[in-house]
């Protein structure tokens, strides 16, 4: 009857660790094959977004050699890198928010108690800046032509504003 007994929990711990190892190994290989589909489709999602990051990128100063090599003077060998240029242009024209009257730079006067100022610019090329702006209530968006004068200053002009509709 011993015997009889081992024998049988013998057999039982056999079928159990048998079962136990072809449940673990199933498992293995299915968490494999869904890590490799997970990391395809990440790796899909990634290349899109590196996609649509550069399409969006396209037209800014930082992409474009033409652009950069405009500010390359040949004559006196002067050279303002992008990467001051960029944030020195958008802190002068930043810098015309504290007028009274708001940023003159929106081509828009004052419509109510508050004035328009400009939340963001983004400079496309060695010549043009498109810029949103709103006063809390209207919001509009303009696109402005900016030089860089021999001293170093900064001119803007507006090429062409919109404001749209509450």
């Amino acid at each position: 009857m011993k015997k009889s007994l081992f024998l049988y929990l013998f057999i039982l711990a056999v079928l159990m660790n048998v079962f136990t190892y072809m449940y673990f190994s199933k498992e293995t290989a299915f968490e494999q094959e869904r890590n490799t589909k997970i990391s395809k489709r990440l790796g899909d999602s990634l290349t899109s977004v590196n996609s649509k990051l550069a399409d969006a990128g396209y037209f800014s100063l930082e992409k474009n050699d033409n652009a950069q090599n405009y500010f390359e003077n040949n004559a006196t060998g002067k050279y303002i890198p992008y990467q001051k240029l960029i944030p020195y242009v958008t802190e002068k024209l930043m810098d015309f928010n504290t007028n009274p009257k708001g940023n003159p730079y929106t081509g828009q006067e004052q419509l109510g108690a508050q004035k328009f100022i400009i939340n963001k610019a983004k400079i496309l090329n060695h010549r043009w800046i498109i810029a949103d702006y709103n006063d809390g209530k209207y919001w509009g968006e303009v696109l402005l032509k900016y030089f860089i004068n021999e001293n170093e200053s900064v001119s803007f002009e507006v090429i062409q504003s919109i404001i749209y509709q509450q």
